[in-house]
C-alpha cells in the first residue's frame, strides 16, 4: 500500500493566476512532493508555453490540470478547504500555521478530497474566496519581509503535506488497532454545505429574519460557524429538514391567513404539540 496515498486527495487550487510561469513552477513544486492534482480558477493565460517551460518535467501534471470558471467548481466534492493567506481577516476562520494546517488536511485526505487554495500574485485571496474555505493557513515568514512567491508558497505547503503524511501515518495505524475509538461520521462536502447555506438564507429572508437590502454579515458569520462545526452529512440533512418544515409551516400560515383571520387561528402553536422522543441519536 502506498503510504503517500492521502496526497492523491489533495488539490492545489490557484485562483486568478496572473503569470503562467508561476503555474508551471507550482506544478514542478507539487510533483517533487508527490502531489498531482492542480486546479486553476480563471487563469490569465493557460495553456501557455511559459508554464510548460517552468514546469521542467512536470508536464504530465500540467496536462491533467483542471481549469474552472469559479472557486465553487474547484472545491466541488471536497470536505475541507484551507485558504493560504498572510493577511489578517475580520471574522476570521480558525487559523493554523503551515505544519498544523498540513496535518489537519491530511487527517481528512485519508478518506476524502481536500484543497489548498492560493490567491493571485498581487492581492492574494479575496474575502469571499476565504469565506468559501473552512480554515486559514499561514506560512510563518519573517515579519520584516513576508512576501512569498506563489510557487514558493506551493512548495512549502507541498513539503509540509508530505511530512504530515509521514507523521500522521503511525498515529493512524495505532488508532486503527483501538477497538474503542469512535467511528467518525461522514463529513458533508462543499456542495452540500453551499446548498444548506442557500436554503438557510432563503428561509431567513422569507421569514423576515434577514433583510436582503441590509444583510450585514449574517451569512458570513454562519459560514464561519459551519466551518468550525465540520458538519456531517446527517447533520446537514437534519438542518435542511428543519428548514423545509419551517417553509411548509410558513406556506400553511400564508394560505390560512389569505382565507381570513379566524382560519389562521386553527393552526396550533408548535409548543402545544406533543412530539415523541427523537430517534436521531
Amino acid at each position: 500500500m502506498n503510504p503517500f496515498q492521502p496526497l492523491d486527495n489533495v488539490r492545489a487550487v490557484l485562483s486568478h493566476t496572473s503569470h503562467p510561469g508561476n503555474i508551471g513552477a507550482a506544478a514542478r513544486a507539487m510533483k517533487t512532493m508527490g502531489l498531482g492534482c492542480l486546479y486553476l480558477v480563471n487563469p490569465k493565460s493557460f495553456p501557455d508555453k511559459e508554464a510548460e517551460r517552468r514546469a521542467a518535467g512536470a508536464w504530465d501534471l500540467l496536462s491533467k490540470t483542471r481549469v474552472c470558471t469559479d472557486l465553487d467548481q474547484a472545491l466541488s466534492g471536497t470536505v475541507l478547504a484551507a485558504a493560504v493567506t498572510a493577511r489578517a481577516r475580520d471574522l476570521s476562520h480558525e487559523v493554523f500555521n503551515a505544519r498544523q494546517g498540513a496535518l489537519e488536511l491530511v487527517s481528512h485526505a485519508r478518506q476524502n478530497p481536500v484543497a489548498l487554495v492560493f490567491g493571485t500574485e498581487m492581492s492574494g485571496l479575496t474575502t469571499q474566496e476565504v469565506s468559501k474555505c473552512q480554515i486559514i493557513v499561514r506560512i510563518p515568514t519573517d515579519s520584516e519581509y513576508s512576501s512569498l512567491n506563489l510557487a514558493s508558497a506551493v512548495q512549502v505547503m507541498a513539503y509540509e503535506l508530505r511530512m504530515a503524511v509521514l507523521e500522521s501515518g503511525a498515529a493512524s495505524a495505532t488508532a486503527a488497532l483501538d477497538a474503542t475509538a469512535p467511528v467518525p461520521g461522514v463529513l458533508a462536502r462543499f456542495n452540500e454545505i453551499e446548498l444548506l447555506l442557500q436554503h438557510l438564507e432563503h428561509v431567513a429572508i422569507r421569514s423576515g429574519f434577514l433583510d436582503p437590502e441590509e444583510p450585514k454579515r449574517l451569512m458570513q458569520r454562519l459560514r464561519r460557524l459551519f466551518a468550525r462545526a465540520r458538519l456531517e452529512k446527517e447533520e446537514v440533512n437534519i438542518l435542511r429538514g428543519i428548514l423545509s418544515a419551517c417553509e411548509k409551516r410558513m406556506q400553511a400560515r400564508q394560505a390560512f391567513a389569505s382565507n381570513g383571520s379566524d382560519a389562521f387561528e386553527e393552526i396550533p402553536d408548535s409548543s402545544s404539540i406533543h412530539r415523541p422522543p427523537s430517534t436521531l441519536g
